[in-house]
């Protein structure tokens, strides 16, 4: 390998790319979420409505088909998505792990059959395609939509954290630990799951970015939310017919979704490569590549050592 490719693969380049990419998510999720959590609070009452589809006229960002400010329903729409997502992924995760870990660390055969062959079956039914046969059976509403966007993630997430578990479980400490009669609790929870952080953070980003995809997607097919509601994907679905007249009403509820999945998803790379990346000794380099050669040097006595003594 050549020295150029090993100084661009060196820890500090690496490091040096963290802090930027932590500030480029921190700032994309911030921004949505400051708006979905404080813009209610800071709206205030509605001005009287203008033309359809206008700029200007007292509108920062013009109006939309009904003639209403784009800019307050910008504040009012963003704590609908923002609460169902994180509701639907925790609830997610609060269903799929103790499944995930009770059918890793069990020894019985037919126990995680029983477990993971009834989710593999809910797993081949397309996510969008779920919502659409529950929505024509009953109108969800913003607590029914989480519930099951969260029941749609149950089987994807407990097939993942269930294959990261079990080789957490198969290794001999787990043993070691029902040898000394530690409880399941503390076998599960104080070492399966610390193991499992990395695996859990990794897919906790991923999954916050499709559970985002799905409740903006039933938000724009009307399922979940009033078709009056202000909501940003319900913004995107109402004011497209306007696109190319006044492009603001479309193009920033959409860029505000884009930016909260782009920032969930850079945030958990930025952690996950500080938590891997190599650290070096605090002699330094120099400190650290000296111990191999001193290392080397021992190795290199033994034949004459052995020789000696075989004498």
């Amino acid at each position: 390998m050549s020295r150029r490719h090993l100084r661009a693969a060196s820890p500090s380049r690496l490091h040096s790319r963290s802090p930027a990419r932590f500030a480029l998510g921190a700032v994309l999720l911030a921004v949505p979420l400051l708006l979905a959590l404080l813009g209610p609070v800071t709206a205030g009452l509605p001005g009287p409505r203008g033309a359809s589809f206008t700029t200007g006229g007292g509108h920062p960002l013009g109006t939309d088909f009904a003639g209403q400010d784009v800019w307050r329903q910008l504040l009012l729409g963003g704590r609908s998505v923002v609460v169902i997502a994180l509701a639907a992924t925790v609830a997610a995760y609060v269903i799929a792990l103790p499944l995930a870990f009770s059918a890793a660390l069990t020894h019985r055969a037919w126990l995680e059959e029983l477990l993971m062959r009834p989710l593999d079956v809910l797993l081949a039914v397309p996510s969008l395609l779920m919502v659409l046969l529950v929505a024509t059976v009953f109108a969800p509403g913003a607590a029914g939509l989480a519930l099951l966007v969260a029941l749609i993630n149950v089987p994807d997430a407990a097939r993942l954290v269930r294959a990261a578990a079990a080789e957490a479980a198969a290794r001999p400490a787990v043993e070691a630990l029902r040898l000394q009669g530690e409880s399941w609790w503390r076998i599960a929870v104080g070492y399966v799951a610390r193991s499992c952080l990395r695996t859990l953070a990794a897919d906790a980003g991923v999954r916050m970015t499709g559970v985002l995809y799905l409740v903006a997607t039933a938000a724009f097919l009307g399922v979940g939310v009033d078709p009056d509601a202000a909501d940003w994907a319900v913004m995107v679905d109402r004011n497209r017919t306007g696109l190319f007249v006044q492009p603001w009403a479309v193009v920033v509820p959409a860029l505000l979704i884009v930016a909260l999945s782009m920032g969930t998803n850079l945030l958990g790379d930025t952690a996950l490569a500080e938590r891997s990346a190599p650290r070096l000794p605090r002699g330094g380099p120099r400190s650290g590549a000296a111990a191999p050669a001193r290392h080397f040097s021992r190795v290199s006595r033994s034949p004459r050592t052995t020789k000696g003594s075989a004498r």
